[in-house]
């Protein structure tokens, strides 16, 4: 594959996958009407396993504890402190305030990248972009009459989750050069996710059992969650990871709030008010300007 192609399929990739993560607030937002949040993310971790396992059952042990450590690290700062620092953050602040201050992952990651002297510094672009960005998501809950408040603890843990995604978009490209296919390291990185989200369990005493997919919108919801929003989608991302590099493709995250606003007005019949029209039109900007490229480098 030549480089336009490739660079064409991460850059759809990404989009897929962003339209599918903005759709998933939905799912969610059905299933904790009967499953406390950290059921939800067991049980789409476990699907995603399984499924991924199905496709390649091949054995992949540890070629040695060195080479597993990035998938350790990936599992557990892309999987279990990301959802799990999220879900703990909602308790704690304005669901507003989450969004924003997630939102702020992309800018983790390029920051990240650049310490760690895998990208050059980012340019003023990709910073102009990010604000503007920003700037239309904030608009967004404005536009939906949600509150925008101070709390510290939620707002310390949300962008704790902020910078476990970068940190994981920079493991991802750790583990690419170590000859594993995408469906396979993301095989090995929910792993690790499932590994350290299950005592969760215990420790919060929950209730796992499986009666309550009798209702069939849990179960098509359960299995949106964890077949497209997990197992399909972890696969895509990485696969756009490796062609148009992380930061590129974290850009992509802008767009979640967009695709959250259209799907809450087909699914759950929110309306989409004039004030978040003109945000839709903020984060596209910032999207653009982040993802410009220099004149002779385009």
């Amino acid at each position: 594959m030549n480089t336009k192609n490739k660079a064409v399929l991460g850059h759809l990739l990404a989009l897929f996958v962003t339209i599918v993560w903005g759709s998933a607030f939905v799912s969610t937002k059905v299933l904790l009407r009967a499953f406390h949040p950290i059921e939800i993310i067991i049980f789409r971790f476990l699907i995603a396993w399984a499924v991924l396992f199905l496709c390649s059952p091949k054995p992949l042990l540890p070629k040695s504890w060195k080479s597993e450590l990035p998938f350790i690290g990936a599992g557990l700062t892309g999987l279990t402190l990301y959802f799990m620092l999220e879900n703990f953050a909602l308790s704690y602040t304005f669901a507003s305030n989450v969004g924003i201050i997630i939102a702020a992952a992309p800018m983790f990651t390029a920051l990240l990248m650049w310490a760690c002297r895998r990208t050059a510094r980012p340019r003023w672009t990709f910073f102009a972009g990010f604000v503007i960005a920003i700037a239309g998501i904030t608009l967004v809950s404005l536009s939906n009459g949600e509150a925008i408040g101070f709390g510290p603890l939620g707002d310390l843990l949300t962008l704790g989750a902020a910078f476990s995604w970068g940190a994981y978009g920079v493991l991802v490209e750790v583990v690419q050069p170590q000859g594993y296919t995408d469906l396979q390291a993301t095989r090995k990185i929910f792993f690790w996710g499932l590994v350290f989200t299950i005592p969760f369990v215990f420790i919060n005493h929950l209730d796992v059992s499986l009666a309550r997919f009798a209702a069939p919108e849990m179960l098509f919801n359960v299995l949106y969650l964890g077949l497209g929003s997990s197992a399909l989608c972890f696969v895509f991302w990485n696969k756009a990871t490796a062609c148009i590099g992380t930061v590129a493709t974290n850009v992509y995250i802008y767009l979640t709030p967009v695709v959250t606003v259209i799907a809450s007005a087909l699914f759950l019949g929110e309306p989409i008010r004039p004030a978040g029209l003109g945000a839709i039109a903020l984060i596209l900007l910032g999207l653009w300007l982040s993802q410009r490229e220099p004149a002779g480098k385009a």
